[in-house]
């Protein structure tokens, strides 16, 4: 597995909020939720090359 890098996420109260909501209501964790949410967002703009998809 690919080692994952680490940085600095300032949201917004109501934002984080909202967001750990929806991560426990797909018994995810809020850091895999929003990594999810970002994977998803960057394969339908077609951002991500095939290999880097898998990773």
């Amino acid at each position: 597995m690919a080692k994952k890098k680490a940085f600095l996420l300032r949201l917004d109260p109501k934002v984080h909020k909202a967001m750990q909501r929806w991560a426990q209501d797909e018994l995810r964790s809020l850091n895999g939720h929003i990594e999810f949410l970002l994977r998803r967002a960057l394969k339908k703009e077609r951002r991500l090359k095939e290999e880097e998809r898998r990773g």
